[in-house]
């Protein structure tokens, strides 16, 4: 029985990314996505006419008789949207966390994707596969892919703990420490995944906040086959810390724990400048990759930077 909470978040989801992909962004992605030109079909017979280059010269030794090869435009497109969903997607310092931002860029693409024609599937993973819904068609295949986002929930969080006894509580504790240490991302693992199930050409948006490492070779590979589309989820306060004294921060993926001393002026000058060289970075081995990015902050509305990204790409090809 599904949540009735997530069926309403569902339901708010689609009515407002509904309008936004029938307003706005319908038009952008249809003169973006197109398909991907022309696939075979089959061979037949040689007819007078036929242009000579289309001649199979295989089957034509084979049977003694002249055969050419048949091509169909391809038009319908495959979308696979991959959502991070590690424990840094679970942080937020304003009214939404970044696996919220994510999910709403995700119900965008999956009813552009519909809106379209086009199929359309889901992938959920940190450092492993979590989930693998295969592309399809349809308004119900597009709203299972948005609760499936929303609905998420790590084993850790499922598990309640209670009244129990001391030992038994510290027990569950330590391995819901183990299983929140296990959802580190590994964007390599998860491109490498969709390499392999893939058969035909598709538009891959990695969704994630890139805290990782080690990835970029893997993404390259898989462009070369598929259009990688990097997606990166930020927050504000990513890019900064407030003097609030001696506090003591955890790692979201890993557990770790360490003292941080917010008084210190370096310390507050330095977090801007790290996060600044950080994206700067990424967006500099994307761009040498030929890989897309598409930067969405959680304190503001998602629609913009995807409207933005169709647009440059639109630009892009009539040059």
């Amino acid at each position: 029985m599904p949540d009735p909470s997530i069926v309403q978040q569902v339901r708010r989801l689609h009515i407002r990314t509904h309008r936004q992909v029938a307003d706005v962004l319908a038009g952008a992605y249809l003169s973006v996505f197109k398909g991907s030109g022309i696939e075979f079909d089959e061979v037949r017979p040689y007819v007078p006419g036929d242009d000579i280059r289309s001649i199979d010269w295989n089957v034509t030794a084979r049977t003694g008789e002249p055969y050419i090869k048949r091509f169909v435009e391809e038009r319908e497109l495959t979308v696979m949207i991959m959502v991070d969903v590690s424990g840094s997607l679970d942080f937020g310092s304003g009214s939404r966390a970044k696996r919220e931002a994510a999910s709403e860029l995700a119900a965008l693409l999956a009813f552009s994707a519909i809106a379209n024609q086009d199929k359309v599937g889901l992938m959920l993973f940190h450092g492993e596969t979590e989930r693998f819904i295969p592309p399809r068609k349809g308004q119900k295949h597009a709203m299972r892919i948005v609760r499936e986002v929303l609905a998420y929930q790590p084993k850790s969080s499922r598990e309640v703990v209670g009244d129990l006894p001391w030992l038994r509580r510290w027990t569950r504790f330590l391995k819901r420490q183990k299983r929140t240490e296990g959802r580190r991302t590994d964007i390599g693992s998860a491109l490498e995944f969709c390499r392999r199930v893939l058969n035909k050409r598709a538009v891959l948006f990695v969704i994630s906040d890139f805290i990782d490492v080690g990835y970029l070779p893997t993404m390259r590979r898989v462009n070369r086959r598929h259009d990688v589309v990097a997606a990166k989820v930020v927050d504000p306060a990513e890019e900064g810390i407030p003097r609030v004294g001696l506090i003591e921060l955890r790692d979201a993926e890993t557990g770790r724990r360490v003292l941080v001393d917010t008084a210190s002026a370096d310390l507050r000058k330095q977090l801007p400048q790290l996060a600044l060289q950080r994206q700067e970075a990424l967006q500099k081995e994307l761009r040498s990759s030929g890989i897309d990015l598409i930067t969405i902050d959680t304190s503001e509305p998602t629609i913009g930077p995807l409207l933005s990204f169709l647009r440059m790409r639109e630009r892009r090809q009539r040059r």
